[in-house]
């Protein structure tokens, strides 16, 4: 077995460490951190070391400080973004915020989804998703301009049942997705928009929506923090 080389500075492992047993319910929520000395003992580190993980820990909401008390877990786990969400949109618990909608050539992996030529244009909409007033999510959605032109599709305005409404009353009914999972660091807009914390990388969802004769109708890549969301699919086994 090859050993790991972690080059990351000491505070980035310990946090990593506290972390991954959060995330792993060994530290479930509102426990009580071990105290800095404990922890300085435990890491063979230096207090200022244990302080900028717990610091950045904090950063990223997995901890509070509770003054003269001590560091805790917080109370609030992963939030799962449940698939159903964005077919099924639940005002009470999502709002969507337009951020731009307009024509362009899409980028070369969403032409090549949908099955455009090099001279066919999309319809893009630009959307930032939250959840109880929270950044959850960004999203570019993508639609065939020879499909979505002149649509609610193409306008700036929110739309009453969503885009599956506007592709099922063109003919056009989802039928099935496929999505490509990823991850990577935010660009700064990414990091902006949805109130990153330094260093906290972002999930990248690429899905492809298929209407009859799996024709595609929709590409949206979707963005959201890694430190705070999860997904979720279930899946009935036959």
């Amino acid at each position: 077995m090859v050993r790991y080389h972690d080059g990351r500075p000491r505070h980035q492992q310990i946090a990593a460490d506290i972390r991954a047993d959060i995330m792993a319910g060994r530290l479930p929520p509102g426990a009580q951190l071990p105290s800095t000395q404990q922890l300085v003992d435990r890491y063979a580190t230096a207090n200022a070391t244990v302080q900028r993980a717990l610091s950045l820990l904090k950063d990223e909401g997995f901890l509070e400080g509770r003054p003269g008390k001590g560091v805790y877990v917080r109370a609030k786990q992963l939030f799962p973004v449940e698939v159903s969400a964005y077919f099924e949109p639940s005002p009470q618990r999502y709002t969507y915020e337009v951020l731009d909608v307009r024509e362009e050539a899409p980028p070369s992996d969403v032409a090549e989804a949908l099955g455009l030529d090099s001279d066919d244009s999309a319809v893009l909409r630009h959307r930032l998703l939250r959840h109880d007033g929270e950044p959850v999510e960004l999203s570019w959605s993508y639609y065939p301009a020879s499909l979505a032109r002149g649509t609610p599709l193409a306008g700036r305005t929110k739309i009453r049942g969503g885009a599956p409404q506007v592709l099922a009353d063109l003919g056009y009914p989802e039928r099935e997705f496929t999505d490509l999972l990823s991850t990577r660091p935010p660009t700064v807009q990414e990091a902006e928009r949805l109130e990153l914390p330094e260093g906290v990388p972002v999930i990248r969802q690429f899905r492809v929506i298929y209407s009859d004769d799996m024709r595609p109708v929709e590409v949206s890549i979707l963005v959201k923090g890694g430190h705070l969301y999860a997904l979720e699919y279930r899946q009935r086994i036959r």
